[in-house]
């Protein structure tokens, strides 16, 4: 079995993988507090009170944008596993053709989402609704053209909070409606049907500049509620970021991968 791990801004997302089947995952809090002991534990723990056992691991593959974190987990893989995780860098074989002034500065869980979302819906725009949102556009042909980065709907909710001395910060929920009778619910209905004219506008100007039929995929946490208001996205795909590191892992496993330091 394969444990994978995204290390992202908010949260750790990992899976396991019997084959191309994910057969569990669980979520950590991103926290630069937390000792490689403390993250082991926690994910021993969730993942055996799901039937999974850790001594069934042969290999590891982990991405990440949160360098703080990198060592953390880096750490506790080689010390309780045995053996060094493969890292989404630069230098892994992907499968795609990226079409970047410089490769090296796409993030992980970009080509991560790419790889996964080219190989189940071929030529695609994938929304990865997380911290910050992403938009990557991958053709026909498998060339992962670039995209867009813009704000996230919680940072976007913390900032007008902050910022504004007389707006209070609030709790992220839909609301009924745009036109609303109170501050909070004037801002919950601002930050996310603004957020969704965003996700619309972009997508539709990427579909004009693609010029060919795309599939539109939402990945991430907030990714159900940004579907259920848009009027582009065709599909949720919430497994995408894990079952594309499954995907990686086996494109560029050798024989020395899951052999013990």
């Amino acid at each position: 079995m394969i444990l994978v791990i995204d290390i992202g801004n908010t949260n750790v997302k990992i899976g396991v993988f019997d084959g191309d089947e994910l057969i569990h995952s669980i979520r950590l809090a991103s926290s630069s507090r937390k000792t490689s002991d403390e993250y082991f534990m926690s994910m021993k723990n969730l993942l055996e009170n799901k039937g999974v056992n850790l001594d069934d691991i042969t290999g590891v593959i982990m991405s990440s944008v949160n360098p703080t974190l990198n060592y953390t987990f880096e750490h506790f893989i080689s010390y309780y596993f045995g053996f060094e995780p493969m890292i989404v860098g630069n230098k892994i074989k992907t499968g795609l053709n990226i079409r970047y002034d410089n490769a090296k500065e796409v993030g992980a869980d970009r080509i991560v989402n790419s790889v996964a979302a080219y190989k189940t819906y071929g030529a695609c725009i994938v929304i990865d609704c997380g911290t910050a949102t992403s938009f990557n556009v991958i053709n026909s042909q498998g060339e992962f053209l670039g995209g867009a980065i813009s704000f996230g709907l919680k940072s976007s909710a913390e900032a007008l909070g902050n910022s504004a001395a007389k707006l209070p910060n609030v709790e992220f929920v839909k609301p009924d409606n745009v036109i609303n009778k109170s501050t909070i619910t004037n801002m919950q209905a601002g930050i996310l049907y603004g957020y969704c004219g965003m996700v619309d506008y972009i997508v539709n100007k990427m579909k004009k500049e693609i010029n060919e039929k795309v599939t539109v995929v939402a990945t991430g946490g907030l990714s159900e509620i940004v579907a259920g208001e848009s009027d582009v996205i065709d599909v949720v795909d919430k497994t995408l970021t894990l079952r594309g590191l499954n995907i990686l892992y086996k494109l560029n496993s050798d024989k020395k991968q899951g052999e013990k330091l």
